[in-house]
């Protein structure tokens, strides 16, 4: 249920109706807008809070992109970045399934696991963060903002089982990487890890035995993965009890057409020149 409705929440970080919203309030870099935008929940917070729960960006990348702090405060912020949302989502979805049943559905199912999620913040700092924001206006942005808690709540689950099986921000995307999901090169360029300093952490990562020297899977590797995956589950699980099976597989069924819409949008296109401000890893 969660991936089916990924894309409706994430739509946020690529979507082109984000830069001008930020740029509106003082934000021109891409990469300032995106650590405020979500950080903002927290309050303003300073780099090291972000750098801890955003868990596996380059530590210098952060302190740069928030070298200037808070330039609008944490409120104007959230307003601007719901404000993108409810752009991007009016234009992928229509008149039409504005306002559609389904689209109500949808909402009303997600917000119900959200406000479970709600009950159990423990151990979850960005979670709760977001989760102290208020509940907006219109099914759209209600089911938005219910993905967002539900991703944000499985995201501080999963960063405690990494940390857990001792793997720093790099190791995980060392892993990520080595599951064959996503290309290395694209984690390592938009997380802004030097070449060297990739090469030395996969060095370390395959001396422990979890990668080869190219980076792909050892059995002892993809075994560690399954178990972090398996501890992130089981900890995300808890929201998701507040539906039946058939109520779950029919938000799962709307999610998937709501989340083509986003895509058919053009809302999910990566911008290469949101990763140009010094991607290099340098400056820490």
């Amino acid at each position: 249920m969660w991936r089916s409705l990924e894309a409706v929440h994430g739509m946020i970080y690529f979507t082109p109706d984000a830069p001008p919203a930020y740029a509106a309030i003082g934000i021109s870099s891409p990469r300032t807008g995106y650590f405020l935008s979500r950080g903002a929940a927290m309050g303003a917070v300073p780099a090291e809070v972000v750098i801890a729960t955003f868990y596996n960006f380059h530590p210098g990348l952060v302190r740069r992109a928030m070298a200037d702090g808070w330039v609008a405060s944490p409120a104007v912020v959230t307003a601007a970045r719901l404000h993108a949302v409810d752009t991007s989502l009016r234009r992928a979805f229509g008149p039409q399934l504005l306002g559609s049943a389904e689209l109500a559905r949808a909402a009303e199912l997600t917000r119900r696991a959200a406000l479970v999620a709600c009950e159990h913040p423990e151990g979850r700092p960005l979670f709760a963060g977001h989760a102290s924001l208020p509940w907006p206006d219109g099914p759209h942005l209600e089911l938005w903002h219910a993905q967002t808690l539900l991703r944000e709540f499985r995201g501080d689950g999963h960063v405690a089982a990494l940390t857990a099986a001792g793997l720093s921000g790099l190791d995980a995307l060392l892993s990520h990487a080595g599951s064959g999901d996503v290309p290395a090169e694209i984690l390592r360029v938009t997380r802004a890890w030097s070449e060297q300093e990739w090469a030395t952490g996969l060095a370390s990562f395959a001396a422990r035995g979890f990668v080869d020297s190219t980076g792909a899977f050892t059995d002892a590797g993809r075994a560690q993965r399954q178990q972090i995956e398996d501890a992130t589950d089981r900890a995300a699980l808890v929201a998701y009890d507040a539906l039946t099976d058939d109520e779950a597989a029919e938000a799962i069924a709307i999610g998937r057409v709501l989340s083509e819409r986003v895509v058919a949008a053009g809302l999910m296109h990566v911008d290469p020149s949101r990763f140009d401000d010094d991607s290099s890893g340098r400056g820490e």
